[in-house]
C-alpha cells in the first residue's frame, strides 16, 4: 500500500476494513508499530496497546462474523490527555495529577466511540491543564510540528499531541477538547482539519474540564467527511445526519476588524486565494465590521478573560499550594491573573456575553464567517521557551481568532488553505452560530476541496 493505515483517512480506511482487505488487528499492529519508529517520543503521553489489541480482536471477529458495527469499527483513535479512560488517572498534561486515583470508567464520549467500535491507541501530549493555544509542554516535552522542514516548530495547543499523530500519518483521528481554539489552531498549523462543535453539543462528563463556559470538544482528522462521521457517534448516532450542501448561493461574512491584525502576508495570501476558488464555485462573499470582536477584547481589558477567570476558580486552591511549583511556570502566571477578576466582574462578563451572542446572532443570520484560523503560521520552538514576554506575546495572537469562536458559542471548522512563510500551513476557518453544527458541516464537505486548492 501506498499509505500506512494512520495515515489514511477514516474513510480510506473504512473501505479497507469493511471490504475485508484490511484486518482492525493488522491495522493496530501497523499503527504502534509506527508509534515505536517514530522519532518524536513527545507525541504520546501514555500508549494502551492492551486494551487496542483487545479493542481490535473484537473488531476483527465481528467483522469476520458479518457483524460490523458500522463505517467506524477497527478505526484507531488517540485520545487528548483530558478524557478519562478506565484504570488510568487523569493527568491534563500535568505531573502534578499524576498521583490521582485512576478513573473507574471511561468518558462519555470515550464509550460512545467505543461503542461504534473504535479502537483507542494511546493518549496525547498537550499544554499543561490545556491552557496554552501553543502546544509546549515542559514536562512530557513539546511534540514537533511535522511540517516543518527548516527547524523544530511548535505543534499548537493545547491539543498538541492529537495535531501531530493525525498530521504524522500514526493515526487517522485524535480528538481535542477546544476552549479558545485548541483543536482548531493545532489543525491549521499542522494542516490537517479541526472541528470544533457548539459549546454542549457532545458529552461532557469525563472530560477534565478548563473553562466550563466555554469548553467543546472536536476531533482532529484529514477530512471534514471523517469529522462529520466522528461527530455522529460522539453523539450515538448509528449513521451521520449531515447533508452536502451546494456551494452555489453559499453566503459568507468576512469580518473586517480584529481577525487580520498584524496578519502575516502569506496567511492572507493563502485566505484570499481559498476565497477566490469559492467566488468562483458560487459562493457570495460580504465583508463587515463585527462591533462584537472589539467589544469582547474591551470585556477582556477591563474585568479580565472568563477562560483565566474560570481557569484560576478550578485551580486556586492548587497554586495556593507546594503542587504550584510542579506545574509550568506560565501556566502558573497565567491562571492566577483570574484572581483579579472579581465575583461582580464575571457576572458582568456572562450578561454581556449573553448580549453579544444574541447581537452577533442577528447580525451574521444564516450566513457562514469565514476569516484565517491563525493571523500566522507555527513559529519556532526554541524562542518561546527562552523569552516568557514571547511566549505571552505569540499566545495572545495564536489565540486571538479562534477564542472569538467560543466566547460567542459558534461552532467551526478550520481547513488547510494553503501554504505561508516556509512553506507551513494555513488555516481557513469557517464558523456557524450557536447549534447551526449541521449546516456548517455539510457546507464544509462540499467546500473542502475548493478551499484546500492544490494543498496536500
Amino acid at each position: 500500500m501506498n499509505k500506512s493505515f494512520g495515515a489514511m483517512s477514516i474513510a480510506q480506511l473504512s473501505v479497507l476494513i469493511q471490504g475485508g482487505a484490511a484486518d482492525p488487528v493488522d491495522v493496530a499492529e501497523a499503527v504502534f508499530e509506527s508509534i515505536a519508529s517514530h522519532a518524536d517520543k513527545a507525541v504520546f503521553t501514555t500508549l494502551l496497546e492492551s486494551r487496542a489489541m483487545e479493542e481490535a480482536r473484537a473488531a476483527s471477529k465481528r467483522l469476520r462474523e458479518g457483524r460490523s458495527l458500522g463505517l467506524l469499527d477497527g478505526i484507531p483513535i488517540a485520545w487528548k490527555d483530558l478524557f478519562d479512560i478506565e484504570g488510568l488517572a487523569t493527568t491534563a498534561g500535568s505531573v502534578v495529577l499524576a498521583g490521582d486515583a485512576p478513573a473507574s470508567q471511561d468518558a462519555a464520549v470515550v464509550g460512545l466511540l467505543r461503542q461504534a467500535g473504535m479502537v483507542a491507541v494511546g493518549r496525547t501530549n498537550m499544554s499543561e491543564f490545556a491552557f496554552s493555544g501553543l502546544g509546549v509542554n515542559p514536562h512530557y516535552g513539546t511534540p514537533v510540528n511535522p511540517r516543518g522542514t527548516d527547524l523544530p516548530r511548535i505543534p499548537g495547543g493545547s491539543s498538541s499531541g492529537a495535531g501531530v499523530a493525525v498530521a504524522a500519518g500514526l493515526v487517522p483521528v485524535a480528538m481535542g477538547t477546544d476552549t479558545g481554539g485548541s483543536v482548531r489552531i493545532p489543525a491549521a498549523f499542522n494542516g490537517i482539519v479541526g472541528y470544533k462543535a457548539t459549546h454542549g453539543r457532545h458529552a461532557m462528563a469525563g472530560v477534565y474540564p478548563l473553562a466550563k463556559s466555554l469548553d467543546s470538544l472536536g476531533p482532529l482528522c484529514r477530512s471534514v467527511r471523517d469529522a462529520v462521521w466522528i461527530d455522529a457517534a460522539m453523539r450515538g448516532l448509528t449513521a451521520p445526519a449531515v447533508i452536502e450542501r451546494p456551494l452555489q448561493g453559499l453566503e459568507l461574512l468576512v469580518p473586517e476588524n480584529v481577525v487580520f491584525d498584524g496578519a502575516e502576508p502569506g496567511v492572507v495570501a493563502a485566505f484570499e486565494a481559498a476565497l477566490d476558488r469559492l467566488q468562483l464555485a458560487g459562493a457570495q462573499v460580504s465583508r463587515a465590521v463585527i462591533p462584537a470582536f472589539d467589544e469582547i477584547f474591551d470585556l477582556m481589558t477591563r474585568y479580565g478573560p472568563l477562560v483565566t477567570a474560570e481557569a484560576f476558580a478550578l485551580h486556586h486552591e492548587r497554586l495556593a499550594g507546594p503542587a504550584a511549583d510542579r506545574m509550568d511556570r506560565r501556566v502558573v502566571m497565567r491562571t492566577r491573573l483570574g484572581a483579579k477578576t472579581t465575583l461582580p466582574d464575571y457576572l458582568r462578563i456572562l450578561e454581556a456575553r449573553s448580549r453579544l451572542i444574541a447581537d452577533v446572532e442577528r447580525l451574521v443570520g444564516a450566513r457562514l464567517i469565514a476569516f484565517p484560523t491563525v493571523a500566522h503560521v507555527a513559529p519556532p520552538i526554541g524562542p518561546l521557551e527562552q523569552d516568557d514576554e514571547l511566549f505571552f506575546a505569540t499566545n495572545n495572537k495564536t489565540l486571538r481568532n479562534t477564542a472569538l469562536g467560543n466566547f460567542l458559542d459558534w461552532c467551526g471548522v478550520s481547513i488547510p488553505c494553503g501554504t505561508g512563510v516556509s512553506g507551513m500551513p494555513v488555516g481557513l476557518l469557517l464558523s456557524a452560530t450557536a447549534r447551526r453544527d449541521e449546516a456548517l458541516l455539510g457546507t464544509a464537505v462540499a467546500a473542502e476541496p475548493v478551499i484546500r486548492g492544490d494543498f496536500v
